[in-house]
């Protein structure tokens, strides 16, 4: 039985590096996931041999299984990267207590455990609560989606730390001494809240993804102390996958994940210059009209989705807006920022909703170039990522970071509730500028409006 179940743990793992393979490109995408939901049933089922209290596995699996599909049918595009981040949670939150009822029931006199038994409770309520105050950041629930920031917060950190390491060494010295473990979890959860409650809501996605690798990492852990191979291979697939993504966000954003944990980016800026100073006198509102003129003598127009079109649930009427301007002769694109609303490949995944072709969405490297060919950009509620003093600021918070230039296209549409700032808290000088024209509402009101304008017209 033993053998059938490692055979079983095999081809669950091969399927599982192909649904990592598959996730990476769109068109294969929802393939591979299910792919990897057969790699887990599977998984699962070859772990029942090892199971003798068939009572709550019954009643946990079809429970389990309701509350996530009814998460996964209520969930907002708009709120994807929160349920990210309690899937995450979740995940460590089940590590903790896996290794925790483990330890109990057989404490280990083997070294190799007994570390990952420390490892387990450790990440995985770092993981835990880092990612329930990511969660509440996000969503805006209790906490407010801005750095908190204290005196003395990385002081108190480092003795968080030094207390984890002494309890995990303890521990692993002395596993009869339950008690440690769950001490050791308590102040691992006061490190995760520490960690993450200084940190934006703008670099929220990039803690997300290094959360979901922690999670990965702590059942890898949790793998060794069951000595299950199946679950140290997906946590380390995981785990890997997670610190891949956390850096291609970085670099997105032309920063350091140090700069990301502990520079506070998002709180309010008293430098630089002040919102009435760049926009006074220079702001041009427009109207559905007067956007529906310019489209009439555009030959190629680029679409810029941000936030705005995901709040506004836009996707459609933006499809709307371009299938009508092609039918007109007219070249429509659309312009993909890798950080682009709340979470890598958001605006993809809103796109592909509304069936808009996946070879129009051209990457910031691809569109960038063409730009200065552009007739006509309409950027649809992204600040940060279009905000050109990223490249002509060096005491920006955003400096160096890679933007999509659309200030460089002939005329700019910027789609907008209002003048507010983006999450870097600082005025966009865009808004401001001779090419730039503002039409201040709703997004898909606003697409709306112009899709009846350029039928009139």
């Amino acid at each position: 039985m033993q053998n059938w179940q490692n055979l079983a743990y095999l081809g669950a793992s091969v399927l599982m590096i192909y649904t990592f393979m598959g996730l990476a490109h769109p068109r294969t995408a929802m393939r591979a996931n299910l792919i990897g939901a057969l790699g887990m049933t599977i998984a699962i089922l070859a772990t029942f041999v090892q199971i003798d209290v068939w009572p709550l596995v019954l009643i946990g699996i079809p429970l389990g299984s309701l509350i996530g599909a009814i998460l996964a049918l209520r969930i907002r595009m708009t709120g994807m990267p929160q349920m990210v981040a309690l899937l995450n949670g979740f995940g460590g939150l089940a590590s903790v207590l896996v290794a925790g009822a483990y330890l109990i029931g057989q404490p280990s006199v083997d070294l190799q455990t007994n570390v990952a038994t420390a490892a387990s409770g450790f990440i995985g309520a770092v993981t835990f609560w880092g990612s329930l105050v990511a969660w509440d950041k996000l969503e805006e629930f209790l906490l407010k989606g801005g750095p908190i920031l204290f005196p003395g917060r990385h002081v108190v950190n480092v003795i968080l730390i030094l207390l984890v390491i002494g309890l995990s060494f303890a521990l692993v010295m002395d596993p009869t001494r339950t008690s440690l473990y769950w001490w050791l979890c308590l102040v691992s959860s006061l490190l995760g809240i520490g960690l993450t409650i200084p940190i934006g809501g703008a670099d929220m996605p990039v803690v997300i993804a290094l959360l979901n690798s922690y999670s990965g990492l702590a059942a890898a852990a949790t793998g060794f102390v069951l000595k299950n191979n199946m679950l140290i291979i997906a946590g380390s697939l995981v785990g890997a996958s997670g610190v891949i993504l956390t850096a291609i966000m970085c670099k997105a954003m032309n920063r350091s994940l140090a700069n990301v944990m502990f520079a506070g980016v998002g709180s309010e800026v008293t430098t630089g210059p002040k919102a009435d100073d760049v926009y006074a006198g220079k702001i041009k509102a427009t109207s559905p009209e007067e956007i529906a003129m310019v489209l009439d003598g555009a030959s190629r127009v680029v679409i810029v989705p941000g936030y705005g079109m995901a709040v506004a649930q836009a996707q459609h009427a933006v499809k709307t807006l371009a299938t009508l301007l092609e039918k007109r002769g007219v070249t429509v694109d659309y312009a993909i920022h890798p950080v682009a609303g709340r979470m890598p490949g958001h605006m993809n995944i809103l796109l592909a909703e509304a069936d808009v072709a996946y070879d129009k969405l051209l990457e910031m490297d691809v569109i960038n170039p063409s730009f200065p060919q552009t007739d006509v950009a309409i950027v649809i509620g992204a600040n940060d990522v279009v905000n050109p003093l990223a490249r002509t600021d060096p005491t920006s918070p955003i400096a160096g970071m890679p933007i999509l230039d659309v200030d460089r296209a002939k005329t700019v549409i910027m789609i907008k509730r209002s003048l507010s700032p983006g999450f870097a808290g600082i005025p966009n000088p865009l808004f401001a500028a001779p090419n730039c024209l503002m039409f201040f509402s709703d997004g898909k009101n606003a697409i709306n409006d112009i899709i009846s304008a350029v039928k009139e017209s």
